[in-house]
């Protein structure tokens, strides 16, 4: 009975981590010993704690995926502003799915320019196999582990694709959702436009049509996640520094 016992002790205690620098391997009776009279005795008399239970999961964690935060709001609402704000604070890093497409379509030889440039002129959402793909390329092109993705997922179409080709590979933390009226988001983006933001979209026709697609595809995703109780809420009307406020404080209290 005592050489069965001796045995499972061996083959637990050889699943784990090797000893510290400058201690010497536990005899086996020294590893039964650890567990049968306590991690108070083997604090002092074995120099090694003793392990708080038998499961070799402890040891087995692989490598962390990259945390997401997925920041949603319709155009306007100051998510650009303030993942800039989030990045100098916290060190996210930001991808924005809308700058990835526009740097895709002026790229010389993009074999997607022309689809994407016809997508984004008429305020229609590009295919989630070309976002999904930039993103990915992205991440990996960082060597980062933490990241804002800004204006993603905006429909089901994209939330579909990005569980088929992402949600494996990454750890979504939460939303989070800037939340502004109509009309302010109409003025801050004409404003954006008049100063010479360089942006196509930044015009009424383009905004009446960004504001219907929002308002029809990317609102009932924001509601999906609100569900799963995923969802960040910030009022994003005031300035700048008062939202910021608001979203140090969501960062602080989910841990990072």
């Amino acid at each position: 009975m005592w050489r069965a016992f001796a045995r499972t002790a061996k083959t637990l205690f050889d699943c784990g981590p090797p000893p510290p620098q400058g201690l010497q391997p536990l005899t086996l009776n020294q590893q039964v010993l650890r567990h049968s009279i306590g991690s108070n005795f083997c604090k002092k008399y074995l120099s090694a704690p003793a392990p708080s239970t038998f499961s070799t999961s402890t040891y087995n964690m692989s490598s962390e995926k990259p945390k997401v935060v997925f920041v949603l709001g319709g155009p306007g609402a100051g998510k650009g502003t303030q993942c800039s704000r989030i990045v100098d604070r916290f060190q996210f890093t930001h991808l924005s799915a809308g700058d990835l497409l526009r740097e895709e379509r002026s790229r010389e030889g993009s074999e997607f320019g022309t689809l994407i440039e016809d997508y984004i002129r008429n305020g229609k959402i590009v295919p989630v196999e070309v976002t999904c793909s930039l993103l990915e390329n992205a991440m990996k092109a960082s060597g980062k582990s933490k990241f804002l993705i800004d204006g993603f997922p905006r429909n089901q179409d994209n939330l579909d694709g990005w569980n088929r080709q992402m949600s494996d590979k990454v750890d979504m933390q939460f939303v989070l959702f800037f939340d502004c009226g109509e009309d302010v988001c109409v003025q801050r983006c004409l404003g954006r436009g008049q100063s010479g933001s360089g942006r196509s979209d930044d015009n009424m026709d383009s905004l009446k049509k960004r504001i219907s697609t929002y308002n029809n595809d990317s609102l009932p995703i924001i509601k999906f996640f609100e569900g799963a109780g995923q969802v960040k809420k910030i009022d994003a009307s005031p300035g700048a520094d008062a939202v910021f406020g608001d979203v140090e404080r969501v960062f602080v209290a989910s841990g990072f």
